[in-house]
């Protein structure tokens, strides 16, 4: 268990406790401060002289979401590595429904659950590069989790090279590109509860700029030779993808945010010719990416 913090004594409790109420007890948590200055530090040593599992690393200076991130996974010893948001709270089951089933699929380089169960059928459910993208762009997406949302092999996640050193959108490049290369299994939903507060990244104003860079590459790899999709599938893929970004940019405009929209078209990585080719009303259907359709084919 993989559990970053920044000034959250308002949570982090709530969160630790959620750990160590897990039906499967066989973890570590490993728990890595970005120098906070609030008492987050004060109550994660409490828990640690309790329980020999909780293990505390400081950092010497702030890294940054992502990039401490990246520094904790470096400090596990096991064989899966589970992330834990120190503003979340984990269902009790939420350990054993994943690790279960990524056990039993050595195909797999991680397990991602979400929001609710997932659409086409029931889980586990293998998906192949193909079908994650087909998922993500024709049918209910998939590449919107967080990093709390997967359990990954400690060996492949080193292997895809972790999530990208950057402030904000980190999760989704990760997802972007590993799913271009790699199986991923999709277990039972609702695992956890993930809180929605002011403090939060994606709540930043910086957040904007960061999510329409880390559209722009989206963009950039649907374009390249790096995309598992092609022919008619990976068309209709890219004008979903234009579409939804067009709304975005309307929904700005709509709501008189002129500078937003102006910014969102500047850095998506659409060409207005782009623009014009693919912005059409998106086809999708919830079962797109599931193993039964790729079946009958």
């Amino acid at each position: 268990m993989l559990l970053t913090s920044f000034n959250r004594e308002d949570y982090i409790a709530e969160a630790i406790d959620s750990v160590l109420a897990q039906t499967e007890t066989d973890f570590e948590l490993v728990i890595c401060d970005d120098c906070s200055s609030d008492g987050t530090i004060d109550i994660v040593r409490d828990y640690a002289r309790r329980d020999a599992r909780i293990h505390l690393s400081i950092n010497e200076r702030n890294l940054g979401d992502y990039a401490n991130r990246r520094h904790v996974a470096r400090l596990a010893h096991g064989r899966f590595l589970k992330y834990h948001d120190s503003d979340d709270v984990m269902y009790s089951h939420c350990l054993a429904t994943m690790v279960e089933p990524l056990e039993a699929e050595p195909r797999a380089a991680f397990a991602m659950t979400g929001p609710r169960n997932w659409p086409g059928g029931p889980c586990p459910m293998l998906l192949t590069p193909r079908l994650a993208y087909e998922r993500e762009l024709l049918g209910s997406g998939l590449f919107q989790q967080g990093p709390a949302s997967a359990m990954f092999r400690a060996e492949a996640f080193e292997a895809l090279g972790g999530f990208p050193e950057v402030d904000i959108a980190g999760d989704f490049l990760f997802w972007l590109h590993a799913c271009a290369k790699v199986n991923v299994l999709l277990v039972p939903g609702d695992l956890f509860y993930y809180r929605i507060h002011p403090g939060q990244e994606m709540v930043k104003p910086e957040s904007e700029m960061a999510y329409a860079r880390a559209t722009a590459e989206a963009w950039r790899l649907l374009q390249s030779g790096q995309c598992p999709l092609d022919g008619e599938t990976l068309e209709i893929g890219k004008r979903n993808f234009a579409f939804v970004q067009a709304r975005a940019v309307y929904r700005h405009l709509k709501g008189g945010r002129v500078g937003s929209a102006l910014m969102l078209l500047r850095h998506a990585g659409l060409s207005p010719t782009d623009w014009l080719s693919y912005v059409r009303p998106p086809r999708r259907h919830p079962n797109a990416g599931t193993p039964a359709t790729e079946e009958q084919t």
